[in-house]
């Protein structure tokens, strides 16, 4: 898990990775590095315990299920990251369209976009 201040900065991250990864596996000729990536934006709680700070609640719950569902090759990301101001101008620099779909996540009442990041 890694936090990002805003949105744009987690999808740039997130971007900047998995064309690392792609890179990395042609160099090797063989794609048995996977790197799957689900951004999701929200409060949460950040709690220190022995010098090591972790993130708790629905905000972490959601980047998680988001984070299952993707593969190697796609990121995905929710509404509230893809839709922002910010994030949106990356996306359009790297020109990439997000594919939205409404998905039911476990643990979690009401249906969440998620959008595929291709």
């Amino acid at each position: 898990m890694a936090t990002f201040p805003t949105p744009d900065r987690g999808i740039a991250a997130a971007l900047k990775m998995r064309d690392e990864m792609r890179r990395l596996n042609a160099e090797r000729g063989r794609e048995d590095l996977l790197l799957k990536i689900g951004l999701h934006e929200g409060p949460c709680l950040a709690v220190t315990f022995n010098d090591r700070q972790d993130y708790f609640g629905q905000t972490v719950n959601i980047a998680s299920r988001v984070q299952d569902l993707a593969d190697a090759q796609a990121i995905l990301a929710t509404g509230a990251v893809v839709e922002d101001v910010l994030a949106t101008s990356v996306l359009e620099r790297r020109g990439i369209a997000p594919v939205a779909r409404s998905l039911l996540l476990r643990g979690i009442e009401q249906d969440v976009r998620v959008y595929a990041l291709p």
